[in-house]
């Protein structure tokens, strides 16, 4: 019992290092990922609350970010061209869609995501080669 007990805590260890390898090495894969599908929802945000929307609103809403790289990225898009920026874009709560570039969020969302995550791969990488060397 002992011995299935420790084959199962290096099964998991191993796990987690190819999971930690696998994201530092692909972490550059995994921004260009983010930034095609952010500029994907981007592009098919919609006021009928589909996911994709749903998720834009979120990631803007949380981080005070509007567009992928700034808020210029939002005049390329249908929705744009109709109502202007999302309200998920404006620093004040309660502002309905509008043009005025200037209560935008001014900071990227992609510029503010990787940070984030890379900090997060760095943590889980840490944990894990320390749990591996043990």
């Amino acid at each position: 019992m002992l011995k299935l007990y420790a084959m199962f805590l290096t099964l998991i260890s191993l796990v987690e290092l190819v999971v930690a390898i696998i994201g530092l090495v692909f972490r550059h894969v995994i921004k260009n990922s983010f930034k095609n599908n952010y500029e994907k929802a981007l592009k098919q945000y919609n006021t009928t609350g589909d996911y994709g929307s749903h998720v834009v609103d979120k990631i803007q809403n949380t981080l005070y970010c509007c567009g992928v790289t700034d808020f210029r990225d939002w005049k390329d898009t249908n929705y744009y061209s109709d109502k202007g920026f999302p309200e998920s874009c404006y620093k004040l709560e309660d502002c309905s869609p509008q043009r005025d570039a200037d209560k935008a969020s001014n900071e990227g969302c992609l510029v503010t995501v990787m940070p984030i995550l890379e900090s997060e791969m760095e943590a889980v990488a840490g944990i894990s080669f320390r749990v591996a060397s043990s």
